[in-house]
């Protein structure tokens, strides 16, 4: 790993007015900087490192490519860092979740993405300048704890992995980045309405739920390990009841049918703050799940998003848990 510790040519010390011997006592702090997320540019990056200097002893370093953050979390965590801070979206904190599930260095996060949803709950901050100064302020309030992780096909997730019409939005939102950057949650809606209507009004994609010995069919499943399943905007969009990011279980919902007329209601119960998603009666929801498996019913593969990021198509997807296998910092 090669990080740039990015350091002024006046010593810190006397520029930001510390006293040396608080100086010796910052904690190592690495930044991994996703320079395509949707809210990152170059100025952003270079004054967050200014800014959280003044507390951490700070090395940041860019991703190259898919997969990157994950072994630069995993050196990390080898040469002893204090803190982990994932600044990008949650494709980006799902890769260094995974380079630091098992390990003793804690993750924290800065919103760089256009959702942002780990970093909303574990309690960062939607806004850059309001989530730095938060970093700033946990330098005096320290208290790492450990979350839960969901694990598909060997992958782990840090809320919420899906199957269906779900990941399919995903990987055409995925497919034009500018756009997505853009636009934000309206061209996901926007997406969404256009991929019912191409793939899933008509015979679209079975799938199948196999959990505890029950068995459930439909169109699209979603799995979650923390709620909101996401936001538009700043409103959350609550869908599988009882997951909890420390509950040492996982939530899931299958979507049964996807016909033109279930539409509209569903969303208006994902987005009516009194009404509940499972209660449509095209939901099935359960509960208190440790593991769980989703496959193809019909020979077709199965698009899958995993926190919000297309991962490709599969036959079977299979699900459990790690409890407490992350470390965070919030």
């Amino acid at each position: 790993m090669t990080a740039t510790s990015e350091r002024s040519e006046t010593p810190r010390a006397a520029l930001l007015d510390i006293d040396p011997a608080t100086q010796a006592l910052k904690r190592r702090m690495l930044i991994i900087v996703n320079p395509y997320a949707a809210t990152v540019s170059d100025r952003l990056r270079h004054l967050v490192v200014y800014a959280l200097q003044g507390r951490f002893e700070v090395d940041a370093v860019d991703t190259e490519a898919p997969g990157h953050a994950t072994e630069i979390c995993r050196e990390a965590a080898h040469e002893g860092y204090d803190v982990v801070v994932a600044f990008g979206g949650d494709g980006t904190i799902n890769e260094a979740a995974n380079g630091l599930v098992g390990s003793s260095t804690p993750l924290c996060c800065l919103p760089g993405g256009t959702t942002n949803v780990f970093a909303r709950l574990i309690g960062i901050p939607p806004e850059l300048v309001d989530a730095t100064e938060h970093l700033l302020a946990m330098a005096d309030d320290w208290r790492p704890r450990s979350v839960d992780v969901g694990v598909v096909n060997g992958r782990c997730f840090t809320f919420a992995s899906g199957l269906g019409l779900d990941a399919s939005v995903v990987e055409s939102v995925d497919a034009r980045p500018r756009l997505k950057a853009r636009l934000g949650p309206y061209f996901f809606t926007t997406v969404a309405v256009a991929t019912f209507a191409r793939r899933y009004l008509v015979n679209p994609p079975r799938l199948e739920l196999d959990a505890g010995g029950q068995s459930v069919r439909g169109v699209t499943a979603i799995v979650q390990n923390g709620s909101p399943f996401t936001y538009f905007r700043d409103r959350p969009i609550e869908i599988a009841e009882g997951a909890r990011l420390d509950s040492g279980t996982l939530s899931a919902v299958v979507l049964r049918r996807a016909r033109f007329f279930d539409m509209p209601t569903l969303a208006w119960r994902a987005f009516a703050r009194s009404a509940r998603v499972l209660r449509h009666r095209q939901v099935t929801g359960l509960e208190a799940l440790s593991e769980l498996s989703v496959r193809t019913c019909d020979a077709r593969e199965l698009p899958l998003q995993i926190d919000g990021d297309y991962a490709g198509h599969v036959a079977e997807a299979r699900y459990s848990i790690k409890p407490r296998a992350l470390r965070i910092v919030s």
